[in-house]
């Protein structure tokens, strides 16, 4: 069977609200013998929080080690390059992730070896200026991820592409980035799911799902649920192998494409 790597924000769910039908999509393709990763580019949360929002939601039960973040991609380059301490913006995710290194997680710009920028939904001036002032004492700069935005069901809210793009421009260096579609983020997923000679990546926005999916050879679809809501918006180097309006079609679409029935779940009470 295949392996499955579904995004979250757009195509699980919106904000609080789950896209109708995720769960029975998840549970029929768990049961086809589908194996189910979620890769996500917030770094809000651990993966433990991950999975527990997911189940909240949804009410499909997923586990802490089916969840990939960028937090963990970065976190990881930053453990690769044998630092010692770091300074974050960001969330418990990120926090988590670089401790989880062994990294110690500094407040002073002029001790921290490394600066790891994520989505921080408390940012103020303060962590921005020491970022810069990190940044500009010869700290590495890392970002989890560069999305501009994410969806909410009010609309596309500033992601950490935008956070990360303040201390760039005040810093004058460029961030390495770990997220999605980024290398890292492809060899941390990769390392997490093992061997599978067919590989799908079901996300929302092309310039970063679908972009993922093609650079590392596997095949992508584009739910139209999130970032874009036509096949028409998308540019052609980042055409998807195929495009559903939601996740709920995706298990009779691999059936159709795989020719392996999909099982229906048990009714829930």
């Amino acid at each position: 069977m295949s392996a499955l790597v579904v995004d979250l924000d757009g195509v699980v769910y919106l904000g609080e609200e789950p896209i109708p039908g995720s769960r029975q999509a998840l549970e029929r393709c768990e049961l086809s013998g589908h194996e189910i990763s979620f890769a996500t580019n917030s770094s809000l949360r651990t993966p433990e929080e991950a999975a527990d929002k997911i189940r909240r939601i949804t009410g499909y039960q997923a586990h802490p080690r089916q969840v990939v973040t960028s937090a963990m991609a970065a976190a990881r380059l930053a453990g690769t390059l044998g630092v010692h301490n770091a300074l974050v913006v960001g969330g418990s995710g990120v926090r988590h992730a670089i401790t989880t290194q062994g990294i110690e997680i500094v407040s002073d710009p002029w001790s921290a070896d490394v600066v790891v920028v994520g989505l921080d939904l408390d940012l103020h001036y303060d962590k921005v200026r020491d970022a810069t002032l990190a940044i500009r004492n010869g700290a590495r700069f890392i970002a989890t991820n560069l999305d501009p935005s994410y969806p909410m069901p009010d609309g596309q809210w500033p992601g950490a592409g935008a956070i990360v793009e303040l201390v760039r421009v005040a810093s004058g260096v460029e961030p390495i980035a770990t997220g999605k579609p980024d290398v890292a983020m492809i060899d941390l997923i990769a390392e997490r799911i093992g061997s599978h000679a067919d590989i799908w990546m079901i996300g929302d926005r092309p310039s970063t799902d679908v972009a993922m999916a093609k650079a590392a050879g596997w095949r992508s679809v584009l739910v139209l649920t999130g970032v874009v809501d036509s096949a028409a918006d998308v540019p052609a180097r980042w055409t998807p192998d195929l495009v559903i309006d939601s996740i709920a079609d995706l298990p009779d679409e691999l059936e159709r494409l795989i020719g392996q029935p999909i099982d229906e779940p048990p009714p829930h009470y």
